[in-house]
């Protein structure tokens, strides 16, 4: 299960900022996951608890917001909102796309104390 991983990860990064900023205790953890990065936002939730526990981010809720999978179609020549790689453009059926955008995760925003 590599959302363990990638939830150490946040939890790192949230650590490195309350370091940084000097906060004791995050309350809530908003990320951004692409449609097309592989990530279970369920998985990413459980994981996350458990990764947590013992931390600043003890008790933290993980806000999830999914992003869309985004693709430039070589066959048509637009930007196409996929939800899965190797589909085919929901404009022209080319399968020529090219992904821009949603495979991407990342720490939005905290909320802390």
């Amino acid at each position: 299960m590599h959302e363990m991983a990638l939830c150490e990860g946040i939890i790192e990064i949230v650590e490195q900022e309350a370091r940084r900023r000097s906060f004791s205790k995050v309350r809530t953890v908003c990320l951004e996951i692409g449609a097309l990065s592989h990530a279970a936002p369920e998985a990413m939730r459980f994981c996350f608890e458990a990764v947590a526990a013992r931390t600043v981010a003890n008790g933290a809720v993980l806000k999830v917001e999914k992003l869309p999978g985004i693709a430039w179609c070589m066959g048509c020549s637009r930007s196409v909102e996929i939800a899965q790689r190797y589909e085919p453009c929901p404009c022209c059926g080319s399968y020529q796309l090219h992904v821009t955008a949603g495979e991407e995760m990342r720490v939005k925003e905290l909320e802390v104390d």
